[in-house]
């Protein structure tokens, strides 16, 4: 019985390290690096700048160039905050209500 209580707590704790773990999530970066050699050399996107990439091509042949992937990063910019003129309208002209108050508070 003890060899089958440790084969079922092998086989248990196996099937939760697979339940709990998570795949990895791919990181995609703006710049690739395309390597040129005899057998049509060979792809790297791992970079953050022109700069680090050409740096790493430098020297064994190929180019860089953005990779078409990258759709920028996770976080969204902060909404800017719209400031309305609410006692005029396009282009600063008065409105035609805005007038008529006007001229009803002018004129009581």
């Amino acid at each position: 019985m003890t060899k089958f209580n440790s084969a079922l707590f092998v086989a248990i704790a196996i099937a939760a390290m697979g339940a709990l773990t998570h795949p990895a999530a791919a990181i995609e970066y703006p710049w690739c690096a395309q390597y040129s050699g005899r057998g049509g050399g060979g792809r790297n996107c791992g970079f953050v700048s022109f700069e680090q990439c050409m740096e790493t091509v430098r020297g064994m042949g190929g180019f860089c160039e953005r990779n078409l992937f990258y759709t920028g990063p996770t976080e969204r910019p902060a909404n800017r905050v719209r400031r309305h003129r609410h006692n005029e309208g396009k282009h600063g002209q008065t409105s035609s209500l805005m007038r008529v108050k006007q001229t009803r508070l002018a004129h009581p």
